[in-house]
Order: structure tokens, then sequence, then C-alpha cells
């Protein structure tokens, strides 16, 4: 059942008569009259709209929708979801049925509300969260895709709007809708993939950058604003900087190339993290600390990547690919690593569809029922292996070594080897893909001892470790280890008020737990690092 069916009292709360006066400080009072639009979707979200009298309804933006009705709220509910956080633009209309009064918190008010009210904020929090949740189940909001489902360009667009939790409507380009929007367009299917943004306009095959900015993900950076910290990064280690940062009272940026989550957003389930005994996926579990993160005020730059590193005057600066630059006291590196791919010759002709580095639900749809073959060892490829185990006929899992107990948890080993359609090949390597026009085909593996099979394999996932994101540190001084990894002593690079945190610092513990307790760690040296500055300035 859909979690707006389940969870309809978490998600839609009534406050009470004393929660409704505590939080009027935080805002200030609105009017609104018959008719008038209180939200409409694409424009910048107001923060929290809590109603005082007056009816309000909820309505999909899209025009072959907007007969459906949401919800309706009235006196002692409240209006917004997690865009409301940080004033994104909102993913639905609201029109006052009536004459309404209300009290509007600004994204700000409304979270230094969620910290000033611990029990209503608690209680506001879930609604914003499950609402999210019931608008990506819903398909509600966000932007329309339209082109050939196993398009790795559709596909492309798809990860990067799933990873960043953003609703979206995906049309086939066999649907008889995507013929009407074609005409519309004027475009033929030699034009696809097109994304229709909210406010109308349309995208030919848009890059991660020019989606972020039609949905309003990104926006200018204050160019003159020295923060506290800036974070390279919102992997797990990122993210628990950002928190402990934050709610210490300190400035802090994100930047993340792509999206929250780092490979740890993309694990199927993770089953060995503290605190969760019937496991959790890594999308889930990175959303709570990227919620979290923005919940104490946290400021998201995503995507945005960083591509060199410099200092002015006592402030360090860090360039864009974009052209922008972000100015900050401290820095925290937490950019983990970049997959690694198999060197099999023309392995980028099916990258992106044939050819996967995670294991989600979009790449168990294009596979289920078929055969794969996965190639890794280490616990992400076991996690992904037991994921697809569930949704496909056969996994070939595919390992260089001689077994997986030195590289893999106990627990994955036990659970692969219960799975009657996986198959562990140790001592193998894949040696060649075969196909044709991006389409993948065979999939050809050899063992130590020479013999050689052919099958066929349309989809085939690598899981395989990865390198070091710290091309972009070529240039800054910063030093490095033979690996490329960077070199810290207590998480501190050779530059001092640069720290390094995380599956990028040399010698680190390539787990999510450790990552997380390097992130709180490092606060703690920031804050010394900070006021020995104060002090010498």
């Amino acid at each position: 059942m859909a979690t707006i069916d389940t969870r309809r009292e978490q998600m839609f709360p009534t406050l009470t008569a004393a929660e409704i006066d505590r939080l009027r400080r935080f805002g200030e009072i609105e009017r609104f009259a018959e008719g008038d639009y209180i939200v409409r979707a694409g424009e910048a979200g107001r923060g929290l709209t809590l109603i005082l009298d007056g009816q309000v309804r909820v309505t999909p933006h899209e025009q072959h929708r907007r007969d459906e009705v949401i919800v309706t709220y009235g006196p002692g509910s409240f209006m917004g979801e997690l865009a409301q956080l940080s004033g994104r633009p909102s993913l639905i209309d609201a029109v006052a049925l009536g004459p309404v009064e209300a009290v509007a918190l600004a994204p700000a008010g409304l979270r230094e509300a969620l910290v000033a009210e611990a029990e209503t904020g608690e209680k506001i929090m879930r609604a914003l969260i499950l609402r999210r949740v019931a608008l990506l189940e819903q398909q509600v909001g966000g932007p329309v895709i339209v082109g050939d489902v196993a398009d790795r360009d559709v596909l492309r667009l798809e990860n990067f709007l799933g990873r960043n939790g953003h609703p979206f409507h995906l049309i086939d380009d066999d649907e008889t809708d995507a013929a009407a929007l074609m005409d519309k367009f004027h475009l033929t299917r030699a034009d696809l993939p097109i994304v229709i943004c909210m406010d109308g306009s349309m995208l030919r095959n848009p890059s991660e950058n020019a989606l972020a900015r039609c949905i309003g993900l990104t926006r200018a950076i204050d160019q003159d604003k020295v923060y506290d910290v800036v974070i390279v990064g919102a992997g797990p280690a990122g993210l628990a900087a950002a928190v402990y940062a934050t709610s210490e009272g300190l400035s802090v940026i994100v930047l993340d190339c792509r999206a929250f989550g780092g490979q740890a957003g993309a694990s199927a389930r993770i089953e060995n993290y503290l605190g969760f005994p019937t496991g959790i996926t890594g999308m889930s579990l990175m959303a709570r600390a990227y919620n979290q993160a923005q919940k104490f005020g946290a400021e998201m730059a995503i995507p945005e990547e960083a591509s060199s590193l410099g200092e002015d005057n006592g402030v360090y600066v860090f360039g864009l690919t974009g052209g922008q630059t972000v100015r900050a006291r401290a820095a925290v590196i937490a950019s983990g690593a970049e997959y690694r791919r198999l060197d099999v010759k023309s392995i980028a002709d099916y990258e992106g569809s044939h050819v996967h580095y995670w294991a989600s639900p979009l790449e168990a749809r294009l596979c289920a029922g078929q055969e794969v073959a996965l190639v890794g060892a280490g616990n992400s490829a076991g996690q992904a292996a037991v994921y697809l185990a569930s949704q496909v006929k056969k996994v070939w899992m595919i390992v260089r070594g001689k077994s997986l107990d030195a590289t893999m948890s106990r627990y994955l080993c036990d659970r692969i080897a219960a799975q009657p359609n996986i198959a562990v090949l140790t001592e193998t390597e894949v040696v060649a893909l075969a196909g044709e026009n991006g389409a993948l085909e065979e999939v050809t593996w050899r063992h130590a001892k020479g013999e050689t099979t052919c099958r066929r394999i349309r989809h085939l996932f690598l899981l395989i470790g990865a390198a070091p994101n710290t091309h972009w540190l070529a240039k800054s001084g910063i030093a490095l280890d033979a690996k490329g990894f960077v070199e810290t002593q207590n998480l501190m690079t050779n530059k001092r008020g640069i720290f390094a945190i995380g599956d990028v610092r040399s010698g680190s513990v390539k787990r999510v737990a450790a990552s997380v307790g390097e992130g709180a760690q490092v606060v703690a040296a920031i804050h010394s690092f900070l006021a020995e500055s104060k002090g010498n300035a």
C-alpha cells in the first residue's frame, strides 16, 4: 500500500493550540483571498505555511492531473515538504478555498523552529519526509523525461534524479503522450531524450547540471561569503561532518559533483551498520543524513564539482567547474573514490545502459528475469549480488581471488552461499565484451587455468573497488600517497585548516561507520583550528 494510505496521520498531523502558539514566533501572519495560489509548482518555496483559519487544497501541477486532490488542509495543519527546508521550488500547487489566515515560516525560520521546538519539530520533520516519499511514489511534481526507457541517457537522467531523491515522470517514446509532446515541440525520435521542466521549457538531452538548474536544485553561490567550512563530498563522511559542524554553529557549504550519499548511497542493503538490525538501504540511510544536515542549516551545492584549490589572504578558495568559487576558513576533503573500470576493450560502448557500477531498482528493472554477470569481491559486490539474485534469473559472480572470505564480511559470504541462483567463479576475470550498436550481447571470462567461457549476457555489474577522487588536487600542494590518497596526521593534511576524511584519506577503514566517525571527529579539530586562527589574527 502507498505511504499516503498507511501513514496518513503522521503525514498530515494537526497541531495543538499550544504547539501553534509556540511556532508563531518563528514566522509572520499572512492572509489570502479565495482562489489565491499559496504556492505554485516550480516557484521558490515559501517555507512552512501553518494554517490558522480557512482551507487550502493541494493538487498536482501536471495538466492531466489537476482534478486530483492530494490533501485539503484546514486549521492546525501545515503545508510543506522537504523542499521547504532550503527554499527550493515547490512541487505542487496549493490554492485557498476561501479566506485563509496563516503563519508563514521562511526556510530559516522553519529550521530554527525544528531545532528549538524538539517535540513539535520531530512531528513536522517526519511529515516533511513522508510527504516527499509520497510524491516520489505517486510521481507527482518534478520534470518529465521522454525517451526510450533503455537508452543510456534516459537512464543517466533517471539515476541523477533518483539519487537526489527528486520526483519525476518517465514517458517511454512508444507511448501516446510521448507522440503528443514531440508534436508540440516539433521533434522526432532522433531528438530524444528530452526533459520538460515544470515551467514548461524543454531541454534536449541535458547534462546533470542543466537538469539541476531546471528543477531548481542548484542556485548561485554567494561569491563574497566566507564560510567557516567547505566540505567537498556528500558521502557518509561529508554528511556526518556537515551534521556535526552545523549543529555546533558553524556555517557550512557542502559540494558534490553528482548526488548525496556517495558509494554508500548506491548500496542495495547495509546490514552491519550500528542501530539497524534489520538492515537499511544505502539510499535511505544517506537521505536521512542529507535531510538532517539541511535541518541544522547546511547549504547544499549539488551538483557542483570542485576543480581547484587556492588561497587568498588566509582564506581557502575552491574553484568549481561551472566557474563559481567557494571561500572558507577551513575545508574538509571527503571526495571519496571513483569507480574502477575493467581494462577490457570497448567497455565504454556499453556503460550507462549495459555496464553498471551499482545495483539499484532501476538497473534491476532492466535485467529482471535475465542472467547477469557481476565482478567484485568486496561488501558492495556482495550486497549487490544478493539484491540482484532476488530480481534476476542468475548471477554469475566473477572473483579474481581464490575465495570471498578474505575481502567480504562473513554474513554476506553466508548469504551468497545460501542463494541457489548465485554462482561464484573464483580465480576468474572478464576478458571480452561483445555486442552491436551499444547493446551488450555476450560476456567472456577466463579462469586462471586457461578455461574460457562465453555466455549470452546483456548486463554486467562492476563493483571492483575504487580509486581516490583526488585528481582535482594535482596543483593544490596537498600531499598524496603513492596511490593518490590524501595523507593526514590526526585528519589534517599538510596544509593547516584543510582536513581529509573517509575513503579519500590514506589509511582509512573503508566502512560507512568509520567514515561517519571521522566526520564527527574532524569537527573538533576544525573548532580548534578556527579558534587558533582567531587568536593569531
